[in-house]
């Protein structure tokens, strides 16, 4: 039966040029060069190889060492596990958002769990992953006691496994630099003190994440340190860590009880997650007292944005983590190491201080 004519309207040019390329390198007994795709094709040269390119990034070509082409069969598509932190985390929904889009456009089939922000639930979303045959696990949990677990059920499945933020056992660490990213806060809400307070806090409060481990918690001792470089006469006395857990209720329920026994007193917060920075804003709020805090979280999620934009009282700036450009490095570094490649052991995100005078 002959082919039903199409009328051009509906035919993408650069497609039907792929498609003519794959299908003589299948006709084909024998590798081609670049050079005699492009003698027998009404093809641009540049075209040719651009397309050729593309197929053997996506494996449908492969290229020998003297450059010539060949078709291949189709090997299976990769599939990545990917276990989200929580989908009730704002940063966590923009992370996962990012990977999605990135495994879409390279070819990568993505499963994704939901580890609930629940160390039981990690743990059994990681023996999933295990029962899918996944080719790799990118874990986003928040528990360091669970860490060793998820990575032995992983390693010994033969699972490759990149951890997000908390550092696991046989994993590749994929996130921000803790320590760093604290100390540029902690300049941040000295500087403010000294701006505004006349460089005289009373308090510096950590608002910490004791199950993340020691790791995380250096986000507060980056964030004590960065304090001191610029207020190097605050007494030591007058640093305290509060447990927020990086959840808005406990950081509410931790800020609330000090700034009642505290309220004639200025303080300086620094926040782990944005999520918690709410919970103390949230707590000076109700208590009349966001002339007299100044509050730095991490994460730069929409909701703390939206509140430095309004610029009111109290919510002073918010480390980005540039989430947006998780995805694909995520997918780069995984593709690298089922190839073999030899990657750092630690991959550091960008990040940079967003404040309300600097949003304008």
């Amino acid at each position: 039966m002959p082919k039903a004519k199409i009328s051009r309207l509906y035919l993408i040019p650069i497609l039907s040029k792929s498609l003519d390329i794959l299908e003589l390198l299948e006709a084909e007994k024998k590798p081609l060069m670049l050079e005699d795709i492009f003698q027998r094709l009404d093809i641009s040269k540049t075209s040719v190889y651009r397309i050729l390119k593309t197929f053997v990034h996506r494996g449908y070509i492969s290229q020998a060492q003297d450059g010539r082409y060949r078709a291949i069969s189709r090997p299976k598509k990769i599939r990545f596990g990917f276990a989200s932190q929580s989908i009730t985390m704002p940063f966590s929904e923009a992370v996962t958002a990012s990977l999605r889009s990135a495994a879409t456009s390279s070819g990568i089939e993505l499963v994704i769990l939901d580890n609930k922000y629940d160390a039981e639930v990690a743990m059994r979303n990681a023996e999933e992953f295990v029962g899918k045959s996944v080719d790799l696990v990118i874990e986003f949990q928040i528990d360091e006691n669970v860490a060793p677990l998820i990575g032995h059920t992983l390693s010994s499945a033969g699972i490759p496994l990149i951890a997000i933020d908390i550092p696991h056992p046989h994993a590749t660490y994929f996130g921000v630099d803790n320590f760093q990213v604290g100390f540029e806060a902690g300049e941040h809400l000295a500087q403010y003190a000294i701006d505004e307070w006349k460089g005289k806090p009373d308090w510096v409060l950590g608002l910490d994440i004791a199950e993340a481990g020691s790791f995380v918690q250096s986000r507060i001792t980056g964030a004590f340190q960065g304090v001191r470089a610029r207020l190097p006469n605050l007494p030591s006395d007058r640093f305290m860590r509060l447990e927020g857990g990086g959840l808005r209720q406990r950081s509410y329920q931790a800020i609330i009880t000090f700034l009642r026994n505290h309220r004639k007193q200025k303080t300086l917060i620094a926040a782990a997650t944005d999520t918690s920075a709410l919970g103390a804003l949230q707590a000076a709020r109700e208590l009349g007292l966001d002339k007299s805090v100044a509050i730095v979280g991490q994460d730069c999620i929409p909701e703390v944005l939206d509140e430095m934009r309004a610029q009111e009282d109290g919510l002073i700036g918010s480390i980005s983590h540039e989430a947006h450009t998780y995805g694909p490095r995520l997918i780069q570094l995984g593709l690298a190491i089922l190839r073999g490649s030899a990657v750092p052991p630690y991959n550091f995100v960008n990040h940079k201080l967003v404040t309300p005078a600097n949003l304008k």
